[in-house]
């Protein structure tokens, strides 16, 4: 456990059962808000979702190696423990759990969790390891705190879908929430990834933003082909010269497929890269 900070922060999954079990023995519950730190708004914002729901919130801040390919951003990814930690009390987390790598993998792993099909489309062909690493960290964390809620900003969408089908496939008892996406007032998603942006770039990363709301009123407006909506809103991308266009996409809001006419709960989703970052957003909207 590490001195010096206004909520106990520990590094070890035994010192996470040592705080929390003698709570949960007596009849406390437990949300768990999962990050990779280097925190924002959004994260605070499903601490404070957390903290009113549960007795103990835990955030856990680790930068998981098994989510990221070579040649990706791991080793420069923004790291601030004593800044998180700060961000973390200010809103009512009871607990920091940053774990090492070595703790969370103490031998290079040879077991990990595919939640087939959502793992390959959208996000997954562009990273087609990432949801397995991911996926993976997750399971371990339910695992070792065992909450009873988790809380997952819809800004990773196909995440938090990928999350959903994981715990209930290996009956988790645990409820996996939903939170809305922080925006900035310019409509640019929260992201800690937004940090690579220069001037420049964080003003032409309000692109993606456009391109969705342009999107959902193509479908408002009752166009309802798939095609023509992803065309309109990848014009809007190819418009920014800042710009490039990884995917854009419709899809049915639970199951990520791609319907062949537009009906029900529907997802807008798209990644862009703009500079060094690449930047992912997403939408949701109904149709009759």
């Amino acid at each position: 456990m590490s001195a010096g900070f206004a909520i106990p922060v520990v590094h070890s999954a035994s010192d996470l059962r040592a705080i929390t079990e003698p709570m949960r023995a007596q009849g406390a519950t437990v949300g768990l808000v999962p990050t990779m730190g280097y925190l924002h708004e959004g994260h605070q914002s499903l601490v404070i979702r957390s903290a009113a729901e549960n007795d103990l919130t835990v955030v856990s801040i680790f930068v998981n190696p098994l989510q990221f390919a070579e040649g990706e951003d791991y080793s420069i990814y923004p790291r601030d423990l004593q800044r998180d930690h700060e961000m973390c009390a200010e809103v009512g987390a009871g607990l920091v759990f940053a774990p090492s790598a070595e703790e969370m993998y103490a031998k290079a792993p040879i077991t990990s969790v595919a939640v087939q099909g959502f793992n390959a489309v959208l996000e997954g062909r562009f990273r087609p390891t990432h949801f397995d690493g991911v996926s993976t960290v997750v399971a371990k964390l339910f695992a070792m705190l065992g909450p009873d809620r988790a809380y997952f900003g819809e800004k990773d969408y196909q995440q938090l879908v990928i999350i959903r089908r994981m715990a209930f496939d290996l009956s988790f008892s645990v409820e996996v929430v939903g939170c809305p996406t922080l925006r900035e007032s310019d409509g640019l998603a929260m992201s800690s990834r937004n940090v690579y942006l220069t001037a420049s770039e964080r003003s032409a990363a309000t692109v993606l933003w456009r391109s969705l709301q342009a999107g959902r009123e193509v479908v408002m407006a009752g166009n309802r082909d798939p095609d023509e909506v992803e065309a309109v809103m990848a014009a809007v991308i190819a418009a920014e010269p800042k710009a490039s266009t990884d995917y854009a996409a419709v899809v049915h809001a639970d199951t990520l497929e791609r319907p062949e006419v537009l009906n029900g709960e529907l997802r807008l989703l798209m990644a862009a890269r703009i500079g060094q970052a690449r930047l992912i957003d997403n939408i949701g909207v109904s149709c009759e």
